[in-house]
C-alpha cells in the first residue's frame, strides 16, 4: 500500500470521525422514525418530538447511544470510501491509456464513486446493523410490559428495552454484546442483514456523493478560472459548500433503501412476535412498508437526514481536503 493510500485512509478516517460526532443524535432520529413504520401506533409524530422526548426520557446520553458503533463505521467507511474512489479513479485512467494526472470526465468521477460505494457497503453493514439495533434499545415494542422485556433481555441482550427498563437497574447491552449476540444467534450471516439495502444505498449514494461534490468544485474552481481546475485551490468555504451539496444529493439519491435497511435491522427489537421466524427479505420489507405508509413511509426520517447531511458532508470534505492541500503532496 502506498503513501497516497494511507492518507486517503488517514485522511478519511479523521473526516469521518468528526462528522459522524456532531451528526448522531441526527441520525438516531432518522433511524427511530424509519423503525416505527411497521407499527400500528407511531412512537414519535415526527423528528422534532422524537429528539424532545429522547432528550426528556434519556438525555444526552440518549440522543448519544450506539454512538461508538458509527464512529468506527465513519473510519472504516469514509476511510474505504476515499482510498477506493482514488483507486478506481487511477484503474480508470490506466484502461483509458492515461497518465495519473489525467482529468476524469464527471461520468467517470460517478463511476468510481459507485465502485467505492459498493465495496464499501460490505464492511459497512455489520456496524450499521449493531448501531441500528442500540438506537432502539430503549423503545418499548407495542405490547410488551417492562418485566416481560427485562426478562426478554435477559435471554436475548439485543432486544429492546422499555423506557422504565433503567428504573429496574437492568444494564443495557453494549456494542460488544450486540454484535455477539447476534453472531450467537444468527450466526456470522446475520451480520450482514440489510445488505442488499445497504449495497443499493452506498453505489448509487457513492456515484451522488462524489460527483455532486466534482461538480460543484469545477463550477467554483472555474469561477475563479483557476488554471486546469486544479482541486488543491479549493478554499475551505468552496470545499465546505460542495461538500454540503454532495451530503444533500448522496440521502436523496436512494433513501427508501436506506428506510428499508433500518426497519430489517431493528426488527427484532421492535416486533418481537416475529423473532424466530425467516430473517426479513429487503424486497419484502419494502413491500410491508409501501403497504403501511405508502411513499411517505418509505421517506420518514428524510427531512431530518438531509438536514443534517448539509453541515456533516461539509465537515468531511473541509477536513479531508484541508488536510489532503496540507499533507497529501
Amino acid at each position: 500500500m502506498g503513501i497516497r493510500a494511507l492518507k486517503d485512509i488517514t485522511f478519511g478516517s479523521i473526516a469521518g470521525m468528526a462528522a459522524k460526532v456532531f451528526e448522531h443524535p441526527f441520525d438516531l432520529t432518522k433511524v427511530r422514525l424509519q423503525s416505527q413504520v411497521l407499527d400500528k401506533t407511531a412512537r414519535f409524530s415526527g423528528p422534532i418530538d422524537c429528539l424532545v422526548q429522547t432528550w426528556k426520557k434519556e438525555g444526552v446520553r440518549g440522543l448519544y447511544r450506539g454512538l461508538p458503533a458509527p464512529i468506527v463505521g465513519a473510519m472504516a467507511e469514509n476511510a474505504s470510501l476515499f482510498w477506493s474512489y482514488t483507486e478506481l479513479q487511477n484503474a480508470l485512467r490506466w484502461l483509458g491509456g492515461h497518465s495519473s494526472t489525467h482529468e476524469l470526465s464527471l461520468g467517470q468521477r460517478a463511476l468510481a464513486g459507485a465502485g467505492a460505494g459498493a465495496v464499501t457497503s460490505f464492511l459497512l453493514t455489520p456496524i450499521e446493523l449493531v448501531k441500528c439495533k442500540m438506537q432502539v434499545q430503549m423503545l418499548m415494542a407495542p405490547g410488551v410490559s417492562p418485566a416481560e422485556a427485562v426478562t426478554a433481555l435477559s435471554a436475548n441482550p439485543s432486544l429492546a428495552l422499555p423506557n422504565t427498563a433503567s428504573a429496574t437497574g437492568t444494564k443495557l447491552p453494549g456494542p460488544i454484546a450486540v454484535l455477539m449476540n447476534t453472531i450467537r444467534t444468527t450466526g456470522l450471516r446475520g451480520l450482514w442483514l440489510g445488505q442488499t439495502a445497504t449495497f443499493i444505498r452506498e453505489t448509487g449514494g457513492g456515484a451522488a456523493w462524489f460527483a455532486s461534490k466534482e461538480a460543484v468544485a469545477s463550477l467554483l474552481l472555474a469561477r475563479r478560472h483557476v488554471p486546469g481546475g486544479d482541486r488543491k485551490e479549493l478554499r475551505a468555504w468552496e470545499s465546505a459548500v460542495a461538500g454540503a451539496c454532495a451530503g444533500v444529493a448522496y440521502n436523496s439519491a436512494l433513501f427508501p433503501a436506506d428506510t428499508v435497511k433500518s426497519a430489517m435491522q431493528t426488527e427484532a427489537e421492535l416486533r418481537p412476535q416475529t423473532a424466530g421466524g425467516p430473517a426479513p427479505t429487503f424486497l419484502g420489507t419494502f413491500r410491508a412498508m409501501y403497504r403501511a405508509q405508502g411513499v411517505r413511509g418509505l421517506y420518514a426520517g428524510c427531512g431530518v437526514t438531509v438536514a443534517r447531511a448539509v453541515p456533516s458532508s461539509a465537515l468531511i470534505f473541509l477536513i479531508y481536503d484541508g488536510l489532503s492541500k496540507r499533507y497529501g503532496s
